[in-house]
């Protein structure tokens, strides 16, 4: 896949840009906050359906404006050209087009822009809690099969449900608790139905990454250490049968029966406690935890690693994505950076952002990306020309 053209009107620091890309490497040059990261986070805001740096869409609109426009123009492996439109504000629902037609809804347009996105925020896939783990796996997910996202989405809503009926349960008499116990019930039948999609595609995430995974951070950090990922369900471990994905009826009960164990708790602390919104993803290098053991430049090189092994899984079904790597090359040692700018050379379409353009040992277009009266401007350096001293 590659992407040919991104518009933006009143986004972030932009007020109407434009910019052309052509296969191969784009480098976008410029010191801190004059708005790199920014063309960066529309793209994957347009192909995720939501921002790597913030939890809704008001950042994304540029201050004094009601709404910002995103608009991608795509080219697939099978050289169809697509568009994809997005018009984002605060406290107003999305509105998605997809080729000119507008969208029911934003998770119909997943997987039509494909994007493998590596940005200083995503060393939390290693250091952070649980939750930056799940969400990496979701993201995943979401771009490889859209309808893990709306299957996601159900679980979401039937945890919301649940959560609720079970704080209100504690406040009401036995027998009022008794009768709604039946809606209770229906709830947690939902939950298990679209936790065990959640749980099973996480799994077979899980698994797919981990081989690559293990060669991209051998390739990078030149480590004898094996890099394991292990998912671990909050229902217990799961059947095991040589390495196969758990059948979903397998999963299924292995749900039923945590919930049926934590009832009690469950009811006295108000909140569901069993389901994927607690599970986890083990990281381990050699046979110590990622977490809290590795080193810097170790932390650095997993989760760098985890997303050249998401290139590979998205690549195996559809187009293959766009990579975008933000100011990742200034936080890496020389080998490293030759390491990861040989891994670069695969890849059909790479953005990059770089402070300093000496940092990126990539040949290829030079963008420079500068703030004039407030507002950021964009300055495609012809071929040849030198950078400004």
């Amino acid at each position: 896949m590659l992407l040919r053209r991104l518009g933006l009107t009143d986004v972030r620091s932009y007020d109407h840009a434009t910019l052309e890309f052509a296969p191969g490497v784009t480098v976008l040059i410029g010191p801190n906050a004059q708005g790199k990261t920014n063309l960066l986070e529309a793209i994957n805001r347009a192909a995720t359906g939501g921002s790597h740096r913030v939890a809704s869409d008001a950042p994304l609109v540029r201050l004094g404006a009601e709404v910002g426009a995103i608009r991608a123009e795509l080219e697939t492996d099978a050289s169809r050209r697509r568009t994809l439109e997005l018009e984002v504000g605060s406290g107003r629902r999305t509105r998605t087009r997809v080729d000119g037609q507008d969208v029911r809804r934003a998770a119909e347009a997943l997987g039509v822009l494909r994007v493998v996105l590596f940005a200083p925020e995503d060393v939390a896939i290693v250091r952070g809690d649980p939750g930056e783990r799940r969400r990496f796996l979701d993201d995943l997910l979401s771009q490889r099969r859209p309808a893990y996202a709306a299957a996601r989405a159900e679980y979401d809503r039937a945890l919301r449900q649940r959560n609720q009926l079970l704080k209100q349960a504690r406040g009401l008499s036995p027998r009022a608790r008794s009768a709604a116990s039946s809606t209770l019930e229906v709830w947690t039948e939902q939950l298990v139905t679209y936790g065990t999609q959640v749980v099973a595609a996480r799994v077979a995430a899980v698994r797919a990454l981990a081989a690559p995974t293990d060669r991209a951070y051998r390739d990078l950090a030149d480590r004898p250490e094996a890099i394991g990922l292990a998912y671990r369900c909050s229902a217990g471990p799961l059947p095991d049968d040589g390495g196969a994905v758990p059948a979903p009826a397998e999963v299924a009960a292995a749900l039923r029966g945590a919930l049926l164990e934590v009832e009690d708790d469950e009811r006295a602390r108000g909140m569901t406690l069993v389901g994927p919104h607690r599970d986890d993803l083990d990281l381990t290098i050699g046979a110590l935890p990622a977490r809290g053991y590795a080193s810097h430049g170790e932390v650095w090189s997993l989760a760098l690693a985890l997303k050249l092994a998401s290139y590979e899984v998205l690549a195996e079904v559809g187009d293959r994505p766009i990579v975008l790597l933000d100011d990742v090359f200034a936080e890496l040692d020389t080998t490293r950076r030759q390491r990861l700018a040989a891994a670069c050379a695969r890849f059909d379409q790479v953005l990059v952002t770089a402070a300093v353009e000496e940092d990126v040992p990539l040949t290829g277009a030079r963008v420079e990306v500068t703030v004039e009266d407030g507002v950021s401007r964009l300055r495609p350096r012809p071929a040849g020309e030198a950078g400004a001293a």
